[in-house]
């Protein structure tokens, strides 16, 4: 039996940039892994048993099997290499549809899972090209590390960023925000400074400094995540932000803070960030 962690994300800061010729968004932002995970438990049946079971538990969520990311990272996989046969368990802890890249995040996880017990014989290179298959952002849930993306969501770089020093705060309001609807309501633009320039300013500047372009038009829409956004910097966080495309926010801190009734039931997860 092998259990493996699969992490939520945060997005620091989140550009769109311009719309690409094949219908993709060219975005820029950079994404940080969280200690807010769900629970992947892969063990090898005997050959009589068939080649895969799956069953999930915690956080429910309409899903055909079909469609459901971690099936059809093995059944990626299983297209490459002869895998022993196993039964998948998804404990479900991070909130669907809340931009923290939890699906995605599962599908690379049980991609890198699936692979160490077919004995590693995937390369990390070809690794990465099963991922971006599953999923623009699958590949960034391969590396434990803050990275920057770029293009449409698949090219990816090492950047110098450590929030260990800092709290964490994580909420959801449970508003579910669609992606036509997020991208719907941005104008893109190229921004006069690169975000990886910003990110180097003392994270107490980020408030004035960086922006996810998603936040404007989703705020219009559902006032609750500006006013719990707002509630953020009343607390005393440095930095707040919505994640992805909504409706997950979070805030940065200095230590941990005494937070509001008004945000303490929507919170998610806290931890060092």
């Amino acid at each position: 039996m092998m259990i493996y962690f699969s992490p939520a994300k945060i997005n620091l800061g989140l550009q769109i940039l311009e719309r690409r010729e094949d219908g993709f968004h060219e975005l820029r932002s950079v994404m940080y892994p969280t200690g807010l995970c769900d629970i992947i438990e892969i063990n090898q049946l005997p050959a009589a048993e068939g080649p895969l079971r799956f069953s999930q538990s915690g956080i429910r969520f309409a899903s055909d099997l079909d469609e459901n990311l971690c099936v059809n990272a093995w059944k990626l996989l299983s297209s490459e290499r002869t895998l022993p046969n196993v039964a998948i368990h998804l404990h479900k802890q991070i909130p669907v549809g809340a931009g923290l890249g939890g699906g995605s995040s599962n599908a690379s996880t049980t991609l890198q899972g699936l692979n160490q017990i077919a004995g590693s014989t995937v390369s990390a290179e070809r690794l990465t090209e099963l991922a971006a298959q599953l999923g623009s952002d699958c590949p960034f849930f391969l590396h434990n590390k803050a990275m920057m993306m770029e293009g449409r969501g698949d090219v990816l770089s090492p950047v110098r960023l450590s929030l260990d020093t800092l709290f964490l705060v994580l909420l959801f309001p449970d508003i579910h925000i669609s992606t036509a609807e997020a991208y719907g309501g941005v104008t893109p633009a190229y921004p006069e400074v690169h975000l990886r320039i910003l990110l180097e300013t003392p994270n107490d500047r980020w408030k004035d400094l960086i922006k996810n372009d998603f936040e404007k038009s989703a705020f219009i829409r559902h006032p609750l995540l500006k006013e719990l956004k707002n509630s953020l910097y009343d607390a005393g966080a440095s930095y707040a932000s919505m994640s992805g495309s909504g409706s997950s926010m979070y805030g940065l801190f200095n230590s941990p803070p005494e937070l509001p009734q008004n945000i303490k039931k929507y919170v998610i997860w806290a931890g060092q960030a």
